[in-house]
C-alpha cells in the first residue's frame, strides 16, 4: 500500500464498515469528518456513534482522549486515509499513551475524497501503518480484504489495543449518507450513552 495503492485489491467501504460495526456492536464509534462519517451512519445510526462535522484531522486525537476517559469502554475510531494524515501528530501520542481500548481504522482510497478525488499521500508513498508502527503502536498493519474484520474486532473486544489498521478501499464516489448536523445533539446523545448529564 505504500508504494502502489492502485495495484491492491481493494474493498467495498459500505460493505467493510457495516460489517465491522455488526462485529463490535458494544464499541463507542468516532468516525472521521467525510466519508468515514457517512459510512458508519449507513450502518445504522446509533447512540454510540459520535460524528465529526468540521473537525478534520481529529478522529485519533478524540478518539485517544475518548479510551483514555473511559478505560473500560471499547473505544473503535473509523476515518479515512486523507483524514489521518492531516492528524497523523496524534499517531505519536497514541503511541506514548498506549491504551489498550483503542482501535484505530482508516479506510485507505489514496484520494482526498472530500475535495475532489486527488491523490493523498499514501498514493504517494506515505504508509500510514509505518508510521504508527514508528510512532510505538505496535499492532499496526495493512489490509485489503474482509478477513480483518476478526483481527480488528479481536483487538476490540479483547482491549489489546493499541491497534491501527490502514485497509485498501476502492477509490469510488459513494453516496452520501448525512447523519445530523446538530453538533450539539450529536454530543449530549453521546454524553447519554456514557452515564453523562448534558452539556
Amino acid at each position: 500500500m505504500s508504494n502502489s495503492h492502485s495495484e491492491m485489491a481493494a474493498l467495498d467501504r459500505r460493505a467493510f464498515v457495516s460489517a465491522l460495526i455488526d462485529r463490535c456492536p458494544d464499541a463507542l464509534v468516532v468516525a472521521g469528518l467525510g466519508s468515514a462519517t457517512y459510512d458508519v451512519f449507513a450502518a445504522g445510526d446509533r447512540p454510540q456513534n459520535f460524528y465529526l462535522w468540521g473537525a478534520m484531522g481529529g478522529a485519533a486525537a478524540i478518539g485517544l482522549g475518548l479510551a483514555l476517559a473511559q478505560p473500560s469502554r471499547q473505544v473503535l475510531v473509523i476515518t479515512g486515509d486523507g483524514e489521518q494524515l492531516m492528524g497523523m501528530g496524534a499517531l505519536a501520542t497514541v503511541g506514548a499513551q498506549s491504551p489498550k481500548n483503542l482501535t484505530i481504522v482508516v479506510l485507505d482510497n489514496g484520494h482526498y475524497g472530500e475535495t475532489g478525488m486527488q491523490l493523498s499521500h499514501t498514493s504517494l508513498g506515505t504508509n500510514l501503518a509505518g508510521v504508527a508502527r514508528a510512532c510505538g503502536i505496535a499492532d499496526a498493519f495493512e489490509a485489503n480484504g474482509m478477513d480483518v474484520i476478526d483481527r480488528i474486532a479481536n483487538s476490540v473486544s479483547q482491549l489489546s489495543g493499541p491497534t491501527l489498521a490502514q485497509v485498501a478501499i476502492k477509490a469510488e464516489d459513494v453516496p452520501r449518507a448525512l447523519p445530523s448536523r446538530d453538533g450539539v445533539y450529536i454530543k449530549n446523545r453521546f454524553r447519554a450513552e456514557l452515564g453523562l448529564a448534558p452539556l
